[in-house]
């Protein structure tokens, strides 16, 4: 008689493989943003483009948002909007709202950027060459 092979040990069939869960956000995550936003739809965003300089007014409060205290620490100097989009990783609608909800609290205020002239002022460029010629 031969022998019969022995049945592999009963094993517990393995639990059907959970979702991951993401330990990081995704910054452009719809759901993230809609949140940073407060559901607005655009219509508070301020008329601000791309080289608006923004300039932080106060310290951040104590109850403020994440974002809204990371773009009160970052304009302590003159940032434009786009630099402050970029920093934050956010799309420039979004910060638009953040700017608006700033700016109706008064905590930063936007300037115009500083346009210089097409063509250069004469008596300051004398004043240079009579510099480096003095050299």
């Amino acid at each position: 008689m031969t022998p019969r092979p022995l049945d592999p040990p009963y094993r517990e069939p393995e639990p059907p493989p959970q979702r991951e869960r993401r330990t990081t956000r995704d910054p452009k995550d719809p759901e993230r943003l809609y949140v940073i936003t407060g559901g607005t739809d655009g219509a508070e965003r301020a008329p601000l483009d791309l080289v608006t300089l923004i300039v932080a007014r106060a310290d951040p409060p104590v109850s403020a948002p994440p974002e809204q205290s990371a773009v009160l620490r970052m304009c302590r100097t003159p940032l434009s909007t786009a630099e402050i989009s970029a920093y934050l990783s956010l799309p420039f609608s979004v910060v638009t709202v953040l700017l608006g909800e700033l700016l109706a609290a008064e905590l930063v205020q936007a300037r115009a950027p500083v346009i210089r002239g097409a063509v250069a002022d004469r008596s300051l460029l004398e004043a240079v060459m009579h510099g480096l010629q003095k050299l």
